[in-house]
């Protein structure tokens, strides 16, 4: 009668093969949750802007010269007086915390990005932005979530 099994340097060269892919993949792994934080932050705010534009398109409709004057609507969640779908906060990293009444941040890996909404009233932060932007006035990544 013959048994056929795996030697035990057959499954000792097996653990090995599969130690050395995770050491490979891991990192990369790592490096694409991070790159799709910054596409999700990048699209936050790519609806923030076109909302903030949106608003004050209707408000110019309605013979309103005003900006908004604040993105939320005090109901808990960030952006809401602008975006269908309001965003919720969180601490974590990859969302956003709102830190005043126009300032929010946004969390990396790498750091916190802080965001500031500009409107008239707005002097913080938005020297030189004209009123009705949204930008990132400090942090690591601002160039990669604003380009």
């Amino acid at each position: 009668m013959k048994k056929s099994a795996f030697t035990m340097i057959e499954l000792v060269f097996v653990i090995v093969v599969l130690g050395i892919l995770a050491s490979v993949a891991v990192p990369r792994l790592a490096a694409t949750r991070q790159d799709a934080q910054i596409s999700k932050a990048r699209a936050d705010i790519a609806s923030i802007r076109s909302s903030i534009v949106t608003e004050r398109q209707g408000r110019l409709f309605r013979g309103q010269s005003n900006f908004i004057a604040t993105l939320d609507a005090n109901d808990g969640n960030l952006f809401s007086s602008v975006l269908t779908y309001p965003i919720i906060a969180s601490p974590n990293t990859g969302h956003w915390q709102q830190t005043g009444v126009r300032s929010y941040t946004f969390s990396l890996p790498d750091g916190l990005n802080t965001f500031q909404y500009c409107d008239v009233n707005t002097t913080a932060g938005c020297a030189g932005q004209n009123p009705g932007t949204f930008v990132c006035t400090a942090g690591n990544s601002c160039g990669l979530l604003t380009d």
